[in-house]
């Protein structure tokens, strides 16, 4: 006889059905937890500074992990200011305030209501395509008045007297020069020129002259570019940045944020500073710069927490970079031109993401992190905007690296010495510098390691260097907008294309992006979940395996129960 299949018991396949139920139900929910949990957002949108822009690419990433949506358009800190005042934008970005005059121009502040605030800070790089006998310079050094004559037409190849008597070991090739400058409205081109017009005044202010402008000169956001002088035009950091890494364009060199250069893979130059030492702007050599900025502290002023960096030029600490300084987001504070409550919600959370958690990252993104002053600053600034969250705003609440017990910068305090062969002299170190670590094979002399990092908040002798360490290539990104044409060597601004930028994320089109060159320059982005969904997610994930496991071995264990109590049953009747 065939025996007759066994049933189980109808209580036994109730709960198998449910438990299996359930276990499904949590599956889900732990992958994608229901916005109940999560505060919800209004998107808000932001333009300005390429300087800052490979930070505040990797900020909004991070936080759309926490149900925000932040866009952000590369175009510039002149015209970034200028579609925050028009109201086209929700937040700007930039290196310099409203209100200065630029080439004769004056700059009026918006009509809206605004203040300013620190984002972060970074320092102003060269970074330059040179080779010798066919292999990369990666260990060039420049002081400041050679810097200048070679964005001023006075200095135009790269064997001249002033670059060697910087590069003793160095048999620095005939080759011509290519100064490659912003064909828009930067703020890296302010701080460049700025810096310039306070240290060779009479040199920025001679070429200003050759180029028809207004003396003296000063700060400007657009290079003047005199036709004829071989300089090339192009536009957004991306630009100049892809432009001066091409093959084709060995020989040139451009201003650009230190990020750009470290992640294009390419090195930058190290710059003399007042104490004799060339420097390269790490976040350790920036962070000692700017101890010495100085802050407008007043709150009634207009420009408020914007700076001053005169004695960050001169400031004689030998780690000392001195092109070092501060991005600010100009943001509103009252309800107008289409800015509501909804949208100050969400750009204040941001705001409080990156002063806190967004600060660990700037020093693998080229950066330096704020101090903990500008921290506590930019926090009340925050909270001047309409919808913020007021209890959410506690710097008790951050993990900055530069935060120590007595409010000193720790960055600063624990910043490495140059080393010897960093010192103006016969000697030169052979370490690669930015993107490009790779040593440089020098004709004898010191072969110059890195410098150790062990903490150096007292004067003494430089630390020991060890071998030199070989860097890799920078991250590549995935920046909206395709390389466009190369510019002339006439010096206009040159044949940048740009192209349509679009979310990697979503598909949606943010706008055009006028960079020119390679766009691989910009950081990758890290993935950095809210703790609050990832304890929703490891809890719901723990229990729907539990119930799983009990679908498998709780019917089989309920159905032995049960035949053991009918058999009982049975045996008592």
């Amino acid at each position: 006889m065939i025996p007759a299949p066994v049933r189980r018991p109808r209580a036994t396949r109730v709960y198998q059905a449910l438990a299996l139920f359930v276990a499904v139900v949590c599956a889900l929910l732990a992958i994608h937890p229901p916005d109940a949990f999560a505060a919800t957002y209004t998107k808000i949108s932001g333009s300005g500074s390429t300087w800052s822009a490979n930070a505040i690419e990797q900020w909004r990433r991070n936080v759309r992990q926490q149900g925000m949506t932040v866009n952000y358009s590369a175009v510039g800190s002149s015209v970034g200011r200028q579609q925050f005042k028009n109201g086209t934008s929700d937040f700007g970005v930039s290196e310099i305030p409203y209100g200065l005059t630029d080439l004769g121009q004056q700059d009026p502040p918006p009509t809206r209501k605004y203040a300013y605030m620190p984002i972060v800070a970074g320092g102003t790089s060269f970074m330059y395509n040179l080779k010798i006998g066919g292999k990369q310079v990666t260990n060039l050094r420049l002081s400041g008045d050679v810097l200048t004559k070679i964005f001023t037409g006075e200095i135009t190849q790269w064997n001249a007297a002033e670059i060697k008597a910087d590069n003793p070991k160095l048999t620095l090739p005939a080759r011509r020069i290519v100064p490659v400058v912003r064909s828009d409205g930067s703020g890296t081109t302010a701080q460049f020129t700025l810096w310039m017009s306070k240290q060779y005044g009479s040199l920025w202010n001679d070429y200003c002259r050759r180029a028809g402008k207004p003396t003296p000169c000063g700060l400007t956001s657009y290079f003047p570019v005199i036709p004829g002088s071989g300089f090339v035009a192009q536009s957004s950091s991306l630009g100049v940045a892809g432009y001066t890494k091409q093959s084709q364009a060995e020989g040139a060199i451009t201003y650009v944020e230190y990020s750009y250069a470290k992640n294009a893979g390419f090195p930058v130059a190290k710059v003399l500073n007042k104490s004799g030492y060339y420097v390269e702007p790490t976040a350790f050599s920036v962070a000692v710069a700017l101890t010495k900025a100085q802050i407008n502290n007043d709150p009634r002023s207009a420009n408020y927490l914007t700076q001053k960096l005169d004695g960050v030029y001169t400031y004689s600490d030998r780690r000392t970079y001195p092109l070092s300084s501060y991005s600010y987001m100009i943001i509103p504070t009252k309800e107008e031109m289409g800015f509501t409550k909804a949208k100050g919600k969400t750009l204040s959370a941001f705001n409080n993401y990156f002063l806190c958690e967004g600060q660990q990252q700037a020093d693998r993104l080229g950066y330096s992190p704020l101090p903990v002053n500008l921290v506590e600053a930019a926090m009340e600034q925050v909270r001047k905007i309409p919808g913020a969250v007021a209890e959410d705003i506690n710097i008790k609440n951050c993990n900055n690296p530069t935060f120590s017990s007595d409010g000193k910068n720790l960055l600063a305090t624990k910043a490495p010495y140059p080393q010897a062969c960093d010192k103006k002299g016969s000697d030169q170190c052979a370490t690669g510098t930015g993107g490009n670590k790779t040593p440089t094979t020098i004709n004898g002399g010191s072969s110059g390691g890195s410098s150790s990092g062990g903490s150096s908040s007292s004067g003494g002798t430089s630390s020991a260097g060890g071998t030199g360490t070989t860097g890799g290539t920078g991250s590549t990104g995935t920046a909206g907008g395709t390389a466009g044409g190369t510019a002339g060597s006439t010096g206009g601004a040159g044949g940048t294309s740009g192209g349509t930028v679009v979310d990697p994320d979503t598909g949606e089109v943010l706008g055009t992006d006028q960079a020119a060159g390679d766009t691989s320059i910009v950081a990758n982005p890290v993935a950095l979940g809210s703790g609050d969904a990832l304890g929703l997610r490891t809890a719901l994930m723990a229990l729907s395996a539990a119930l799983l496991i009990g679908v498998v071995v709780g019917p089989p264990f309920v159905a032995r129960m049960m035949a053991n109590r009918s058999r009982r049953k049975g045996g008592a009747a």
